[in-house]
């Protein structure tokens, strides 16, 4: 049975509802421009306000249940020892015109999990959908769980920004349906790599820096997920995936400025964090272990001085198509008149343990030969690399000495130990995972211009001297 409530907020905790089973029960302050409606322990609310930031309080536990929240105007939803669970589309579902800031309040735990995704024309597909930018905040704790086939972690429209939260994202589902794209001879036209399209026309080079990538003979398969298509004499496309479960994903861009962050993806083409317009990991600490890209954006991605590890089970770990890149010149790029491209990862400082285990041509840090800029920070990559060419940046980009060691031996769980020439050890790096020839991008504040430094491994030891900003070592 449906019941319709006016309420008008204007305080603190202007609406509270407490969950129960199979009920809500939803305490308000009586007034005008809110429009409540309850069905068991489904909540749908309409805020007409445009100045006052609606506040909204979650509480208790529901194995069936649901917030709707339509904002015109700012809003707060404050989580308290809240465990939703909906059978069917999104727990927290937001059709925000303006920001809305989801709290964890202090001392807290609180699960927001979705089942199903069935009907994702009028159930939004994932545990936490935002029309608009969405912030995810407080000192206590979120866990968002997707188990339903189809069914991301949270994805918003606009822009996602995480702080001070500590943030527990876990999808488990099978993705709703596969697709193969490729050449196929082209008669379908141009296919797509990564999310740009190559389109018909006048085909100029792109800038390798002054030479063609040695590609290990020959051009390599973009992406370890990929079928060959006949018709190409075995040239390579990716798949795509219908409804990927995906952990985080905005069509806007992703900011960490503080706080605990933990991604897990399991299935193909679900990507950890995937920020259309940049990711920017700005403090905190984060930890993504996801099937396909770890870390995915259309734009630059930066490191300005979180600890991040991304580590991908099957593709790249952090892997950056800006529109401008590598294939700028076959189309997708809105600035034509240009062929300079965007900067396709920026590290200023923090830390990067970036690993791709499932070797060449998977990187650790890809770039599709667009600009990678070493300003500061601690990195550590793993990768296979493309023909022992991986994404790389030069000797002006190289604003802090950066080494490319390649043939390094990866065994599981054994430290590898980074050393300047007096034995002093730099940076001890642990990987869950072995690797034989590894391609490796490794700098740190310490390293120096014409000094020497050692790197060893149970069965590898490597002495090389920093004698240029970017040096490759074999």
């Amino acid at each position: 049975m449906m019941a319709l409530v006016v309420a008008c907020a204007c305080n603190a905790e202007d609406i509270t509802i407490r969950y129960k089973g199979t009920t809500a029960k939803v305490d308000q302050k009586v007034k005008d421009s809110v429009n409540i409606t309850v069905s068991g322990a489904h909540v749908e609310i309409e805020s007409l306000y445009k100045s006052h930031k609606l506040t909204l309080l979650l509480t208790g536990k529901s194995d069936d249940g649901q917030l709707v929240l339509k904002t015109v105007g700012k809003a707060k939803v404050k989580l308290e020892d809240l465990t939703l669970t909906s059978q069917e589309g999104a727990p927290l579902w937001l059709k925000n015109k303006k920001k809305v800031e989801v709290v964890a309040t202090k001392g807290t735990k609180n699960t927001l999990t979705i089942t199903a995704c069935n009907d994702t024309v009028n159930h939004k597909a994932a545990a936490i959908w935002a029309k608009d930018k969405l912030l995810l905040s407080g000192k206590g704790t979120l866990n968002v769980v997707a188990t339903g086939d189809g069914c991301r972690g949270i994805k918003s429209k606009k822009d996602i920004t995480i702080e001070e939260l500590t943030l527990n994202v876990t999808t488990s589902g099978n993705n709703l349906g596969e697709k193969p794209f490729g050449f196929g001879g082209f008669p379908g036209g141009f296919p797509s790599f990564g999310n740009d399209s190559i389109k018909p026309g006048n085909f100029p080079m792109p800038n390798f820096g002054g030479q063609m990538p040695n590609f290990g003979g020959g051009f390599p398969p973009f992406g370890n997920d990929s079928t060959m298509q006949e018709e190409m004499g075995g040239f390579t496309g990716k798949h795509k995936y219908v409804a990927s479960t995906k952990g985080i994903t905005s069509k806007g861009k992703v900011t960490m400025n503080s706080g605990v962050l933990t991604v897990r993806t399991s299935t193909p083409g679900a990507e950890g964090i995937e920020g259309k317009k940049g990711v920017a990991f700005n403090g905190g600490k984060v930890d993504i272990v996801a099937s396909d890209d770890a870390v995915n954006a259309n734009a630059t991605i930066e490191f300005n001085g979180a600890h991040v590890t991304a580590r991908s089970t099957g593709n790249d770990a952090v892997d950056s198509n800006p529109e401008t890149g590598f294939f700028m010149p076959f189309g997708g790029n809105n600035n034509t008149n240009s062929q300079e491209a965007d900067t396709a990862i920026v590290v200023r400082g923090g830390t990067v343990y970036a690993w791709s285990q499932v070797g060449s041509p998977e990187e650790g840090l890809d770039c599709d030969f667009s600009p990678i800029v070493i300003e500061g920070g601690t990195v550590f990559s793993v990768g296979g690399g493309m023909g022992e060419m991986p994404s790389v940046p030069t000797n002006a980009t190289a604003k802090q000495p950066t080494v490319l060691l390649i043939g390094l031996n990866i065994t599981k769980d054994e430290p590898i130990t980074i050393c300047d020439a007096n034995g002093k050890r730099l940076d001890t790096i642990t990987i869950p995972f072995s690797m034989r020839r590894s391609a490796s991008l490794v700098t740190c504040p310490a390293f120096k211009l014409g000094n020497t430094y050692t790197v060893k491994t149970k069965g590898y030891e490597k002495t090389f001297t920093l004698n240029e900003p970017f040096t490759t070592v074999r």
